[in-house]
């Protein structure tokens, strides 16, 4: 009786995970993430290795979410480890809400309520430092509680 409900949970899981990733997946693939990167650093004869970088991207992160050890701070190795992570996440999230905007035609919407005629490249520099500044405050507050 107990491997029933055991299974019942695990395919309930197992079909809610793939769900979801599907659901990111088909996001990432609908705003252009992928495309759009391709043809902004000219890169189209390196397209296997986009859809293996996904591919295993998600993968891995998942599998280290699920059974991988947790990083500590207290070592210079989870230090680097967490830069690394840190860097990559938000790289991801940066090229995510910059593609969602550009699908969306926020910017150009943006600059024309604000009339603003050039200097498009100071606001993103300007919104980018202030994620940043953002981000170090949040981290640093919580490091020293």
């Amino acid at each position: 009786m107990i491997w029933i409900k055991m299974g019942i949970i695990l395919l309930t899981g197992l079909g809610a995970g793939f769900a979801v990733a599907g659901g990111v997946f088909a996001l990432i693939t609908t705003i252009g993430v992928v495309p759009r990167l391709i043809g902004k650093t000219d890169t189209a004869n390196r397209i296997r290795f986009y859809e293996w970088s996904i591919i295993l991207g998600g993968s891995l992160g998942n599998l280290w979410y699920l059974l991988g050890p947790s990083l500590r701070i207290e070592n210079w190795a989870g230090i680097v480890c967490l830069c690394v992570y840190g860097l990559f996440t938000g790289l991801f999230v940066g090229c995510l809400a910059t593609a969602l905007a550009e699908a969306l035609n926020t910017t150009a919407i943006f600059m024309r309520r604000m009339k603003l005629t050039g200097g498009l490249g100071y606001l993103v520099l300007a919104l980018a430092l202030g994620k940043l500044c953002g981000s170090l405050f949040q981290f640093f507050h919580s490091m020293a509680k």
